[in-house]
């Protein structure tokens, strides 16, 4: 029984991850991320998570295998369009990678106390700090922030930086006469309600519903916790 644990692991969170009928609306992508309470958009290799691509297209189809098809073009839309109606927040948060959240666990992993200048209480880059005092005023594409940095480098910084304190979320997007729709970008607790409810219990329980098993590592590496509050966590739930 000890050597079939990862494939019976493996068949529980196919259930618990892949809704029957697959999402085919905004408004079932925003319950599926309320149901999972965080998903990447994509799969990856050694990335223990569900996808919005998988519950979309399946646990069988390959992203982008023949271009952007039907479910990649859904997805990379409902990226922008879910935070701008507050039903997921979106950024590079779990594991690092593009990723939803549900309202319910973003206010739960939130630290800030819900205000626009949210980000003076945080160590990050000049350049992050500049993105979001930028955003003061209010959303901004992603190119007039780039060049209020003055370097794609260090704005790919800044925004990392500030996603992972979970500050910044995609907001819609900006259509042009000419050339792609610009990502617009937010302040997060312009969209959802933060500020208050930091719970790493929630978060932790919400996690362990999801991933049905995990070590302090996987908790620590999805919600770039240190690894000693990981285990605390882990072990005040068992």
């Amino acid at each position: 029984m000890g050597q079939d644990r990862p494939g019976a692991l493996g068949r529980a969170r196919g259930e618990r991850w892949l809704p029957d009928p697959p999402v085919a609306a905004i408004d079932q992508a925003a319950a599926y991320v309320d149901r999972v309470g965080f998903a990447v958009l994509f799969p990856a290799e050694r990335v223990d998570s569900p996808s919005l691509w998988e519950a979309v297209a399946g646990p069988d189809a390959v992203p982008f295998a023949g271009g952007m098809g039907p479910a990649e073009s859904l997805i990379w839309a409902w990226k922008d369009e879910l935070p701008r109606a507050g039903l997921a927040w979106y950024g590079k948060f779990v594991y690092k990678r593009a990723s939803l959240l549900s309202p319910r666990l973003l206010a739960a992993l939130y630290a800030g106390a819900g205000e626009t200048t949210d980000h003076l209480d945080f160590d990050l880059p000049d350049a992050a700090h500049r993105v979001a005092e930028a955003l003061l005023t209010g959303p901004l594409p992603t190119a007039a922030l780039r060049e209020i940095v003055g370097d794609r480098a260090r704005y790919t910084t800044a925004i990392a930086a500030l996603q992972r304190h979970l500050l910044v979320t995609s907001a819609g997007v900006r259509e042009y006469r000419t050339g792609w729709p610009a990502t617009v970008i937010d302040l997060t607790c312009r969209h959802f309600e933060v500020g208050g409810a930091l719970d790493h219990s929630y978060a932790t329980g919400r996690f362990l519903d999801t991933m049905i098993e995990a070590t302090p590592s996987q908790l620590a590496r999805t919600y770039g916790w240190a690894t000693g509050v990981a285990r605390t966590q882990l072990n005040a739930l068992q």
